[in-house]
């Protein structure tokens, strides 16, 4: 298994990177709080999708880590 994330790491309130459809082909990182899970299976090859605070949707890449950056390329 990749180094992503498994479903049941993931709460609303966690806060996360996402890469969002658009930002896909580039990689770019969104950072933002968990608001609601939206796939059900417990694990998924590109990434749970969550729906952040702000409205935004992406799969999560990883569990943000303290003064991590967002907004970055993998």
């Amino acid at each position: 298994m990749s180094g992503l994330p498994p479903r049941s790491a993931l709460t609303p309130g966690t806060v996360v990177d996402i890469v969002q459809k658009q930002d896909q082909r580039t990689g770019r990182r969104t950072r933002g709080e968990v608001a609601q899970l939206l796939t059900r299976s417990a694990t998924h090859p590109h990434g749970i999708k969550v729906r952040l605070a702000t409205g935004e949707v992406g799969r999560v890449q990883a569990l943000a880590t303290e003064g991590g950056a967002a907004d970055q390329q993998s």
